[in-house]
């Protein structure tokens, strides 16, 4: 699919809305697909992480649609939308075991948080996100731009909020020209490595912080990572971190400024039956604030899988502690946790091999 937008350059908002080659809709063939693929899952019936792409199998009219959105993420947009699921037909589970079986098709499912969840509910659950070792999918919060941990973040929406929860998102590349334009001085300070927490959700052999910078290439790969909550934690609860530099600051403040600036955002209404997924590279998101049903079935719900895909590039080698692979077409990112179970390490190694994936450092790493 062709665009006008730079690859080396990224997009402004004005290009997403006037170019929509970054949005597939489903055509009745394929939403058609989609229902027989889930309908066989059910009959099947195994645990989530004993599936194969066999289990969800797909017409290749279902399978190229899913293949596309994955390119599209990887080109000039870094984000893709694919719009028609029919989850207004579906249960929760249903969505969830289809969701599940789409991701099998497009990577190898990495692990989210402190309870190694690999398959998260996004939706207020009452938690807090500006506390220690808060996390944001489980508020209804106003979220910082961030980037998520693995090549591709998907997000499938199944509810939407009665007022808000918008999904936000900036190009990186963009954003990087921008600094370059306004202050020349901090295109270095973007490539100095900067504490970031894990917030807790380390793997078991990882300290409890890790330095990596903001921009960093490998050959010609830009690569970015960005996520104030976890600067913030790591100079506050820290001690032995270098504190941040005046530039640092600077580059900071500029950044958070540039990120919702309207020249650069998109903000884009998510509805239900639309899967997003973004380029965590390339593209950096955030989540406005929202008002929810009264109805708990009706409540703002969303489900993400967080992937490493295949043909993946080969990402800077500063980021080896939180990649643990940096190497083109390697299994990499994810939030190890605490509670890696057999079961999932099992499955990782299966669906690496299904997708071509070097998974040797999980094999002597297990955590």
């Amino acid at each position: 699919m062709q665009t006008s937008v730079d690859i080396e350059t990224g997009w402004l908002a004005e290009n997403v809305r006037s170019d929509l080659s970054w949005q597939l809709r489903l055509t009745p063939t394929q939403v058609a697909g989609f229902k027989a693929a889930l309908d066989h899952a059910v009959v099947v019936d195994k645990p989530l992480l004993q599936m194969t792409p066999a289990d969800f199998p797909l017409s290749n009219e279902c399978a190229r649609v899913l293949t596309e959105a994955r390119s599209i993420t990887q080109g000039p947009w870094g984000f893709a939308l694919i719009k028609g699921f029919p989850v207004d037909e579906w249960t929760e589970e249903q969505t969830r075991l289809a969701y599940w079986g789409m991701g099998l098709h497009l990577g190898v499912a990495r692990p989210q948080n402190i309870n190694s969840d690999y398959l998260t509910d996004v939706r207020d659950a009452g938690g807090s996100y500006l506390v220690k070792g808060g996390r944001g999918y489980n508020t209804r919060a106003k979220l910082d731009f961030h980037i998520d941990s693995g090549d591709v973040v998907g997000l499938m929406c199944r509810r939407t909020a009665k007022q808000g929860g918008q999904s936000k998102i900036t190009s990186s590349k963009a954003v990087y020209q921008a600094v370059k334009r306004l202050d020349p001085s901090l295109v270095q300070t973007l490539r100095q490595s900067i504490g970031f927490s894990w917030q807790g959700t380390m793997a078991r052999d990882d300290g409890p912080y890790f330095h990596c910078p903001v921009v960093d290439f490998k050959d010609d790969y830009f690569a970015f990572r960005f996520n104030l909550k976890n600067i913030v934690a790591a100079q506050r609860d820290f001690a032995e971190i270098p504190r941040l530099t005046d530039d640092q600051l600077r580059m900071i403040d500029l950044l958070e400024s540039l990120f919702p600036d309207p020249t650069y955002c998109y903000a884009m209404e998510l509805e239900p039956g639309d899967l997003q997924m973004v380029n965590n590279y390339h593209v950096i998101h955030s989540r406005t604030e929202f008002e929810d049903h009264e109805d708990p079935d009706l409540k703002r719900h969303l489900l993400r899988l967080w992937l490493c895909i295949p043909n993946c590039p080969a990402i800077p080698d500063s980021w080896i502690v939180q990649a643990k692979q940096t190497e083109a077409n390697t299994l990499r990112g994810g939030l190890r946790g605490s509670n890696v179970s057999a079961e999932f390490l099992a499955f990782e190694q299966r669906q690496a091999q299904i997708h071509g994936l070097d998974s040797a450092y999980y094999l002597t790493n297990a955590y």
